[in-house]
Formats: C-alpha cells, structure tokens, sequence
C-alpha cells in the first residue's frame, strides 16, 4: 500500500486549524515540525526533553504533515485541503507562506517515519506524556503517566495550548471536582484530570473520529470510570453545576460559548481556555469579563495564551 505525505509550511497560528483540516480529510495523525522546539527550554524545570536533529525542521515557521492513503479521490481530498487552509483567511488566521508539497511514501516507511519525533516528554510539574511502545520508569512518586498512541490520537499532547491546560488544571483542579472538557480531541486533558483527582469527567467533540480517539485513550490509561465521551456540539445540552471547564479550542470558537461556560458552573467554577494565539488574547479577555467571569491568570508559552477566568 502507498501512501501520500502532506507538508504545509505555515505560521504557530495555524497549526491548530490546519491539523484539524487534515483531521477532517481522514489524517489519523500529524506531524508538526517547528523550529522553536530547537531552543526552547524546559530541561532545567520539566526534565529531560530528547536531543532533537536541526535537519528535521524549517529555518522559520512550522511545518505540519500529515500521511493520506493513496487512491483515487487524492487529488479531491489535497484539493479541499488546499481550498480549506485558504479560507483561514476569512477568519483573519495568518497562514504563512503556505507553502504545500506531495510526496510518496510505502507502507513501511510511513508506519515509522513519525516515530522519531515522539519520546517521553515531562510537560509539567507532575505529568508526562508517554508513548505507548516506549519504556518509561517515573522518576518520581507522585508523578502521574499518561499514554498516547498518536496513530490514533489528534497531536502527541506536548503542543503548547495542552502543555498549558495540563498545568492550569494542575493549579486550579480540586480533588472531587466535576469537569467539562469541550473539544477534547485525543482526551488527554480529561485523563489528566481523572489523574488529578477529579471525579467525573464529560469529555465532548463534534468530531466522531475524535470521540472514538478519546475513549480509546481513556481506556489504555485506565480511567473509564471517570470519563464519559460523547459526541457535542460545544457546550449545547450540557449538565450545570460544574467545577471546571476546559476549552483548548480556537479563539474564534471559546468567543462563542463564554456565556454558556459561565451558566453551566459553579459559584467559584474555573473556566480554563486555551488555544488562543497571542495577538488574540484581549479578545477572549473582554468576552469573558462581559460573561460574568473575573480573570484569575494569563498563562503564555511561546505564542500561545491560557487565560483562568473564575465564576
């Protein structure tokens, strides 16, 4: 069987939207090679992070790949691809050079071929992110494992708007708590908090391949008596009295449900959003305060923003 790699050369800012278009053209995963991940710093507070090859990424930028089986609707699919990236334009998302390239791959090659970018990777205090054929012993006791197979999962759950959810739910998250997770992808925010003590987690995606990822991932790390997953439509129909909701979706997106977030929690209910490039982040801001919420924190790695808003 052959395969066809995908590589769009774009900005930090689309790399969320355009993985989810590859996504939605029946990608099972993608790879995103950013040069930033060359001189970012995190040994000395998270741990080891592998020893990464400078001929594997762009000079500037972001490149995100993704593999598309050979056959005869390719060039339909690449075409909508390519159609669905320039209309990010529309929603004022910098797209970059968008520079898209098609390659052949075999079977064999594309089976492995990602496998070199994905290692056991320390992305907060007490979390790190595993991949489920490689050996891994915590250093130390209370730290908490969670494993990901990205050949099903959406992202390998080191991207900065995770890395930032994982750390606020660290902070903010209550042992008992009842929480949302909207958008959640691969699920790794909710087994996050099922791991940080939470007591049910509702787990919801728009996206039927991405709900079938979640339970997937719910169940190898063994929390499906936490989390329900199902398919929503954002926060449409939800229980009320929550104690915290997560969001790491689009900015374009949070914007649309800030009022629902504010209705469906608590008094002192957390609503942690992420997602959210920077020159976006007074936008959110003003939505959240018009909502009712009071803003806790502002997070920020590299370009990205999470901001803590309180009930």
């Amino acid at each position: 069987m052959k395969w066809s790699e995908i590589s769009i050369h774009t900005t930090h800012e689309a790399v969320e939207p355009i993985s989810n278009i590859l996504h939605e053209a029946g990608a099972s995963g993608v790879v995103i090679e950013d040069q930033l991940d060359l001189i970012k710093d995190r040994e000395n507070k998270y741990g080891e992070i592998y020893q990464l090859n400078p001929d594997d990424y762009p000079d500037e930028g972001v490149v995100v790949k993704a593999y598309l089986q050979i056959n005869s609707f390719l060039g339909e699919t690449v075409d909508g691809i390519k159609e669905s990236i320039n209309n990010l334009l529309l929603y004022n998302i910098d797209i970059g050079t968008n520079k898209i390239t098609i390659s052949e791959m075999h079977e064999e090659e594309w089976a492995t071929s990602w496998k070199k970018y994905y290692h056991p990777v320390k992305i907060s205090e007490k979390v790190t992110i595993v991949p489920t054929w490689e050996e891994y012993t915590p250093v130390n006791t209370d730290e908490l494992i969670i494993e990901l197979d990205p050949g099903m999962a959406f992202g390998t759950g080191t991207h900065p708007t995770t890395v930032l959810c994982i750390q606020a739910l660290e902070r903010y998250l209550h042992k008992g708590d009842h929480v949302i997770d909207v958008g959640t992808g691969s699920g790794i925010l909710s087994i996050a908090a099922a791991q940080l003590g939470a007591e049910s987690i509702l787990a919801t995606d728009l996206d039927p391949v991405a709900v079938e990822s979640a339970r997937l991932n719910v169940k190898l790390n063994k929390v499906s008596g936490q989390i329900t997953v199902k398919q929503n439509n954002l926060l449409d129909n939800m229980p009320e009295e929550n104690d915290v909701i997560i969001a790491n979706i689009l900015a374009e997106v949070i914007l649309r449900f800030t009022d629902d977030a504010y209705k469906l929690l608590k008094k002192d209910g957390i609503f942690i959003t992420s997602g959210i490039i920077n020159h976006k982040k007074q936008e959110v801001r003003d939505a959240l305060i018009q909502a009712g919420f009071d803003i806790v924190e502002t997070l920020a790695m590299e370009d990205w923003i999470s901001i803590i808003a309180k009930k």
